[in-house]
């Protein structure tokens, strides 16, 4: 049986900019992955132009972005949930969400759905967003809440007692992948490589962006390989990036040179593991034995 990892996000285009290489990596390695959205997105804003055009942007964009994750998920082949819950969109601050929108129901209740898909899934590893939300969208931050509520309950027969039998997470992590210390690397080693490039500038003003997300990392796992595929997935998203989008900006060649990782902060975990992982399922045993590490080492042996 393979080990099993879920990754918990809000909106369809977050799992393919938050973790696509990861998925990719785990899959081929043998693990099974099942990506949980949220919501629909059917609040996003379009920001392709070429999508803008299209009608079914304005008459049915959640069917447009339903048929996005479609074709993201065929990328890198995850399994995928839709939770079910309507996009807050991200109202001027102080004003309130939208009624019904899914950071308007209480997390308590949101929670259940999440918490019968995990015992579906057994998975023993998940993934969501930090306290903060990764950034301070209500969808993303209601996301964190039912995860953590999913992490806590899902093991307990005395919750929920009617969305299937009991299974404990075993470890739980926080994406961490647009942290100082990565924007800071690749920026130095683009200025070096090619001083004269216009990307310079236009990626210093990404790293002031970006460099206010803490470099708070306990696991980095070593994806390069399946840049291209990240990148591939998240253009499946066509009305959430535009063709000259600021995260096609480094090349790939680069960015393996600089920084091959996806990087995570372990928030939880109920198995003994390290200060420092390279590996999510570090830890963790299944009938005995680690397939996702015994193929990757084997795969080390071979070259």
């Amino acid at each position: 049986m393979a080990l099993r990892l879920i990754a918990v996000h809000a909106h369809p285009d977050d799992e393919s900019s938050k973790g696509a290489a990861t998925y990719a990596h785990y899959l081929e390695l043998g693990a099974e992955v099942l990506i949980v959205s949220c919501t629909g997105g059917e609040r996003g804003d379009v920001l392709n132009e070429l999508v803008a055009r299209d009608p079914k942007s304005r008459r049915d964009l959640a069917g447009l972005r339903r048929d996005e994750m479609s074709g993201a998920q065929q990328v890198i082949g995850f399994q995928h949930r839709w939770l079910g819950y309507r996009d807050s969109g991200l109202p001027p601050q102080g004003d309130p969400v939208p009624a019904d929108s899914f950071a308007d129901i209480p997390a308590e209740i949101s929670a259940e759905p999440l918490v019968r898909i995990v015992r579906e899934f057994r998975p023993h590893v998940m993934i969501t967003y930090n306290e903060q939300g990764g950034y301070p969208h209500p969808d993303h931050i209601r996301c964190h809440e039912i995860s953590k509520l999913a992490w806590e309950l899902s093991g307990d027969a005395d919750a929920y007692p009617e969305t299937g039998e009991p299974w404990a997470i075993k470890k739980l992590y926080y994406e961490s992948i647009f942290n100082t210390d990565r924007m800071l690397k690749v920026y130095e080693t683009l200025r070096e490589k090619e001083p004269g490039s216009p990307l310079v500038a236009q990626f210093a003003e990404m790293v002031e962006r970006f460099t206010s997300r803490p470099s708070d990392a306990t696991a980095r796992v070593e994806v390069g390989r399946f840049f291209e595929r990240r990148d591939a997935a998240l253009r499946a998203h066509a009305s959430q990036v535009a063709p000259d989008s600021s995260f096609f900006f480094w090349p790939n060649d680069l960015q393996r040179e600089a920084w091959p990782f996806e990087d995570y902060r372990l928030a939880a975990s109920r198995v003994a593991t390290s200060q420092f992982e390279a590996d999510l399922f570090q830890g963790v045993e299944d009938d005995g034995a680690h397939p996702v590490l015994a193929r990757r080492n084997q795969q080390e042996v071979h070259g």
